[in-house]
């Protein structure tokens, strides 16, 4: 019987070339539907395969090309280039829409994570629905957070991967200024809390626009 040396074993463990590793990573970023870490990639590859370096090469790849491999939070994505968006539009049928009340508290929670309700309100200088947050929830765009190191300790909120997915971005720190929001009417100029006239809901300020709950027809 033929006995194996020690440098025939060693290269029975030999990692790949890094351009079959870079298509491995294409193969199982193309199959997924979700996210997926370099560690989650590295254990559907072969023993001592390089995920992180293979996402490099093939990132620069797709420079330029139709579809790009992103950054979603600490996992990647293939994903459509965001300059030919509009192109997928007549596949898409809008049915509902957030109501206003729905994407300031999301806004909010996106640029103050983590965040307590008692903060949302503060900022919006109006209390927040429960229905409003419980609806955000469903959506998995937000998720608890720590609770605060304050009396009652508080829950907080914040962003989910999955609202960074949904939108393109990497981390909350590629969102929009607040001045483009207020100028795309995403946000309104509200007067500080303790100045309005008399209390104010979700409920009153959604009735105006016929709406009560987080989505309007």
């Amino acid at each position: 019987m033929t006995e194996v040396t020690e440098d025939q074993e060693e290269s029975l463990f030999e990692a790949p070339p890094m351009a079959e590793q870079e298509r491995m990573v294409e193969a199982i970023l193309f199959a997924t539907t979700e996210p997926i870490t370099t560690r989650e990639l590295e254990a559907r590859m072969p023993h001592g395969c390089d995920a992180a370096e293979a996402l490099v090469y093939l990132r620069k790849r797709y420079e330029g090309r139709g579809v790009q491999v992103m950054k979603v939070g600490d996992a990647w994505a293939i994903r459509t280039a965001a300059d030919l968006g509009f192109l997928m539009q007549k596949e898409t049928v809008e049915t509902r829409k957030l109501s206003r009340a729905a994407i300031e508290t999301l806004a909010i929670i996106a640029y103050h994570q983590p965040v307590t309700r008692a903060e949302i309100e503060e900022i919006r200088g109006v209390s927040v629905s429960r229905g409003t947050v419980d609806q955000l929830l469903e959506l998995e765009w937000i998720r608890f957070g720590r609770r605060k190191m304050t009396p009652g300790r508080p829950v907080t909120f914040v962003v989910t991967q999955s609202f960074l997915d949904h939108f393109g971005l990497e981390n909350a720190r590629d969102l929009p200024g607040l001045k483009e929001l207020r100028a795309a009417g995403l946000l309104e100029n509200r007067p500080p809390p303790g100045t309005l006239p008399g209390p104010e809901t979700d409920t009153e300020e959604e009735s105006e626009e016929g709406q009560s709950e987080l989505f309007e027809d």
